[in-house]
């Protein structure tokens, strides 16, 4: 059957997807340009014509993976309602169990970078704009006087140290924590960053 013809743009967002899903299953030390061609059944110069190198297809897998997140999380942070409604889905969202990209990816990426700089600096900026969205609401609850926090961009990043910490725990080894416990531990980590009752968030 003969493959539908994309634009540049159809083509990058195909690649791109494939190139993340090969990622996550493969890991970024195994991934070959010959795999994410097969998955689509194209060319290995197809993949090279668009992206160069593999070092730039995984650097702008990642980013693509990300943006999507950061997209749904501006999009939550974005909507009516109190700030602590809003940073308590966003969180819920984040965290493991939430539905935010395959925590296989940013587990690839963080451990790629400690060899890669090219990539680190793809993936750094990346989680910067995740911890200035948050610091962002964070800021935008206590001006509104809902909460009393002193130092939202410290807040932003101690709720993402453990939101991360216990993805990469869930990750390396399913099974060891309950997802009512981890949710429990989040609620009350955002409930002490904002100054609220221990259990003011969870259920």
């Amino acid at each position: 059957m003969a493959r539908v013809r994309l634009s540049v743009e159809e083509r990058r967002e195909e690649l791109l997807r494939a190139a993340v899903d090969q990622i996550e299953r493969r890991g970024v030390a195994a991934l070959r340009v010959a795999d994410v061609a097969s998955a689509l059944g194209i060319s290995n110069a197809l993949i090279i014509y668009h992206f160069e190198t593999k070092e730039k297809l995984v650097a702008a897998a990642f980013t693509y993976a990300a943006e999507a997140d950061l997209a749904r999380l501006r999009r939550l942070l974005g909507r009516g309602g109190s700030a602590v409604k809003r940073l308590h889905a966003a969180v819920r969202w984040y965290a493991p169990t939430g539905q935010a990209k395959g925590w296989r990816l940013w587990i690839e990426g963080w451990a790629v970078s400690l060899r890669e700089p090219a990539l680190r600096d793809v993936v750094q900026g990346l989680d910067r704009q995740w911890k200035a969205a948050l610091t962002n609401m964070i800021r935008q609850g206590a001006d509104a006087g809902e909460y009393t926090c002193e130092d939202p961009k410290g807040a932003a990043w101690r709720l993402t140290a453990l939101l991360d910490g216990l993805a990469v725990q869930m990750t390396a080894y399913p099974g060891s924590l309950s997802r009512t416990s981890m949710m429990e531990w989040v609620d009350d980590a955002l409930a002490r960053e904002l100054g609220l009752e221990r259990g003011a968030l969870s259920g």
